[in-house]
């Protein structure tokens, strides 16, 4: 009976962790991703509310 057991792959099966394998050297904080979000925010409304005038575009 012991020759009619199937062995199974091992639980990782050839996927490779890119995680463990790289680390980033710039790391950002959730915090700084959310400033960035919001100042780009801010300079859009602005530039669509004054840019015509400052730049000469009409």
């Amino acid at each position: 009976m012991a020759q009619d057991k199937i062995s199974m792959p091992s639980s990782m099966a050839g996927l490779t962790r890119y995680f463990d394998d790289y680390k980033s050297k710039i790391e950002l904080k959730p915090e700084h991703v959310i400033f960035l979000i919001i100042l780009v925010i801010l300079i859009e409304i602005l530039l669509n509310w004054q840019g015509n005038a400052w730049f000469g575009i009409q």
